[in-house]
């Protein structure tokens, strides 16, 4: 088993989309094993000072679409700026994810699918229907995956990562938590790169 790497996200979150597939790749060139840890956003932002999309000032608002679309060029993805769905309530999803979590390829698939359900298709992912779909282009029973996202379990998985994100540090999505120092955004990937790179102990904040 190689070094563990904590990876905090949510199904509605444009960064996690577009960071998703760099990151799964710079994981495997590292031997790093992903603990895949969604996260319910808006509660997140609530405990940290975040604000979610709807809240936020028109010129952030404006600006994150700018920003969205330089990273859909730098990652090569397409990316709806303003899909019919979005905002959404993601915890389903989310939660599917978790059942899928140990095992790494097959979640790392119904999260790619889930991610451009949003941001490529525009489809609903809030909707079971569609969930299931996605669970089974990855490869698993799509009505066994939402039976137990529904589970008391897995609920309280959910609940427990939510308390272990803000132990970490962790206010937004996506988040990678390596040896205790987390790298927020998709934006800093390089960031972690480098530290895998050096081998340097995890800076701390004081």
């Amino acid at each position: 088993m190689g070094r563990r790497i904590d990876y905090f996200f949510s199904a509605n979150s444009t960064w996690a989309y577009l960071g998703h597939a760099a990151f799964m790749a710079l994981a495997a060139r590292h031997g790093l094993d992903v603990a895949f840890r969604p996260v319910f956003l808006v509660a997140l932002f609530a405990e940290t000072g975040g604000l979610p999309l709807p809240k936020r000032h028109p010129v952030r608002q404006r600006y994150r679409l700018v920003e969205m679309q330089r990273w859909g060029e730098v990652r090569g993805l397409p990316i709806r700026l303003k899909p019919a769905h979005v905002p959404f309530d993601p915890s389903l999803a989310d939660r599917v994810a978790l059942t899928l979590a140990g095992d790494g390829p097959a979640c790392d698939r119904y999260l790619r699918e889930i991610f451009a359900g949003v941001w490529e298709r525009d489809q609903n992912l809030a909707d079971e229907a569609t969930i299931a779909a996605c669970v089974a282009a990855a490869g698993r029973d799509g009505a066994a995956a939402l039976a137990q996202a529904k589970s008391e379990a897995i609920v309280a998985r959910y609940a427990q990562n939510q308390r272990d994100a803000i132990g970490a540090d962790v206010f937004g999505s996506p988040s990678y938590v390596l040896d205790g120092e987390v790298f927020w955004g998709q934006d800093r990937l390089d960031l972690l790169a480098r530290a895998l790179e050096s081998g340097r102990a995890p800076y701390r904040p004081g």
